[in-house]
């Protein structure tokens, strides 16, 4: 729609910038007619972006972001330009002109029906406030809730009564027209009186992305019929391009909240009272095309969350088929599974709090991994077709991606994650597969590790030698996990326990006999004896310069660690030898038990993350 570029002029010059921004962004003046804020639009914590009420700009020497009242409120509340224009419009005390006549025709008619579902929002809500609505009280307050957040989600009570929300919009002026229109009425086929859609349900109003009620939810409490009913789409609603919370969510995305998906009205209250702001959900739908590219505008990579049962993996699941073709370069989602029989709100309710439920959205899984597990649970993986099949099938829904360089990534990462996890390749013979009549192939046997591999174990574990001479204090509570740790090399494996048996030796921490204790000047000389097992003072340097926690005036916290870093990539390197012996046996003994072996293994590997130290 076109605008006349004046009314654009008196909209800027009714309107400061700095008022519009103030009431988004705490402002500190600066000089007369200049303010100061961190950014809204990029993390920081030194104050860069200046709002100036002269030129009637904004401007962030951070990130760039710059421009003026219309376009601060489109970037920071992720409007389009003409509900940008809307919004400024009805701070400003002015009416949007309309272009042809049929807009202005269209716009009063919408106008007209936003104020129906407003009248309807209020008549619910205080009849949850009236006698009437002790039954639905009691139930929310048996689900948690408060008078205070019953207020902030404006929710209601819809009476037993058909007629009466009909005869208080007829009392408000409102055409029956009007009414059944946006979905609050139904007329029956034999000519009766309208009755009201939603009868004896709590209620929970639904926002459009600027905040306005545009239609309604409604929870059973007891008796027969479906738990939840929505309006049906309407001019102001259409139930798969909104999410329940979409304008607060719109708010604190913008202030770097990460943006949750849930399944659930009550899933969406839970998250936002303990601090989830940035919590939306379907409405009473899979996760639409057009609810995807929503939450894309809020954050690139939101988290979905799904029950761990097996039908929150299928909801879970058919998520990902409709994110799958639309992904492009960082923009993708994250999925989360909640512990058995557990949602948002009951987890959030129980002993652990906002804490289990942030566990939880840290655990979050890249849809890359949803997509293999998945694939993973529709393959017999323990026979070799089954085995190619799981790599047939992420490969198509690779290709599912419409965007070429995503797909490509995804296409690499796919084939990746099967290599690892069935590690097998066939045997060769003079460069060429074998072939009957020629000398079969040896039994498969364990994968020997790669020259590199072996470098990288044995300088681990002198780098753990090195460590625990200079802090062995820390002898007490390691040293029986390093006794167990296998070291091929027989060397390191010698001064292994000849360093483990000085400090069993050493006196307890309480004796007092620091002097009998090994410390770490007697380490050191010990440690460098190149004949002793290989470790010359060079090495021992090097390991000092790379790894400080190694040294011994490092405080004992840092040693600490850094040990925790180092035994954590060699049990990783040994998980991996473990799941490529798991591999192989599934595909001998072909049992449920084996096949259970490698998910377990390959969970446990995906749950650890590589560990930084420069291997």
């Amino acid at each position: 729609m076109s605008l006349p570029p004046g009314f654009l002029e008196e909209l800027r010059t009714r309107l400061q910038v700095s008022d519009v921004v103030g009431k988004r962004v705490p402002l500190q003046r600066s000089t007369k007619g200049e303010f100061k804020a961190c950014c809204p639009f990029h993390k920081e914590k030194t104050p860069s972006f200046t709002v100036n009420d002269q030129k009637g700009f904004f401007y962030c020497f951070g990130c760039g972001a710059t421009g003026d009242v219309i376009s601060f409120v489109m970037q920071h509340d992720r409007l389009s330009f003409m509900e940008a224009i809307e919004t400024l419009a009805s701070q400003a005390g002015l009416e949007v002109p309309k272009a042809e006549p049929e807009d202005r025709a269209r716009f009063e008619r919408q106008k007209t029906l936003y104020d129906v579902v407003e009248s309807a929002c209020a008549f619910f809500e205080a009849e949850l406030r009236g006698a009437g609505g002790r039954s639905a009280r009691d139930y929310l307050k048996g689900r948690g809730l408060d008078g205070d957040t019953i207020s902030r989600f404006r929710l209601g009570f819809a009476p037993t009564d058909g007629g009466k929300l009909i005869k208080h919009l007829r009392g408000q002026g409102f055409q029956d027209a009007m009414v059944e229109e946006v979905g609050l009425a139904r007329r029956p086929d034999d000519g009766r009186d309208l009755y009201s859609f939603f009868r004896n349900r709590v209620i929970f109003p639904v926002a459009d992305r600027r905040g306005r009620t545009v239609a309604f939810g409604g929870r059973i409490m007891e008796g027969d019929g479906p738990k939840y009913i929505n309006s049906p789409d309407n001019p102001l609603f259409h139930k798969g391009n909104l999410l329940y919370g979409m304008s607060r969510a719109r708010q604190a995305a913008s202030q770097g909240q990460t943006v949750i998906v849930a399944e659930g009205y009550m899933d969406v209250i839970a998250l936002v009272r303990a601090g989830f702001e940035a919590a939306v959900a379907p409405l009473g739908t899979a996760l639409t095309e057009e609810q995807i590219v929503e939450l894309w505008k809020m954050a690139p990579v939101p988290v979905l969350c799904f029950d761990g049962d097996e039908a929150g993996r299928r909801a879970a699941w058919r998520a990902m088929d409709r994110i799958l073709p639309q992904l492009k370069p960082d923009h993708s989602a994250r999925i989360a599974f909640l512990p058995q029989g557990e949602d948002p709100d009951s987890l959030i309710r129980g002993s652990g709090g906002g804490a289990a439920m942030q566990a939880v959205l840290e655990s979050a899984l890249p849809l890359v991994r949803v997509l293999f597990d998945r694939q993973t649970t529709m393959h017999r993986l323990e026979t070799p077709e089954g085995r190619a099949g799981l790599r047939a099938g992420v490969e198509a829904q690779a290709k599912r991606i419409a965007d070429p360089s995503v797909q490509g990534q995804y296409l690499g990462e796919l084939r990746a994650r099967f290599e690892e996890a069935f590690p097998w390749r066939p045997k060769r013979q003079n460069g060429g597969e074998w072939r009957p009549g020629g000398k079969p192939p040896a039994p498969a046997g364990p994968k020997p590790q790669s020259i590199r591999d072996e470098q990288d174990d044995r300088l681990a574990v002198c780098v753990l030698l090195c460590l625990l001479a200079a802090h062995p204090d820390l002898g007490e509570e390691v040293g029986e996990g390093f006794a167990m740790v296998e070291i091929a090399d027989s060397g390191l494996d010698s001064l292994r326990q000849s360093l483990l048996a000085r400090l069993g030796d050493s006196p307890s921490r309480d004796s007092g006999l620091e002097s009998d204790r090994l410390d770490s000047q007697q380490a050191r000389p010990y440690l460098t004896v190149p004949e002793a097992v290989g470790l010359p003072p060079a090495l021992v340097d090097r390991i000092r310069r790379k790894w400080p926690f190694t040294r011994p005036e490092t405080p004992l916290d840092e040693a600490r660690t850094g040990w925790a870093m180092i035994m954590g990539h060699l049990e990783l390197r040994a998980l991996k030898r473990e799941l490529a012996d798991a591999a192989r046996d599934m595909g001998r003994q072909g049992t449920e038990a084996a096949l259970e072996r490698w998910r377990g293994l390959r969970q446990e590997i995906e749950r650890r993350q590589t560990v930084p130290g420069g291997f």
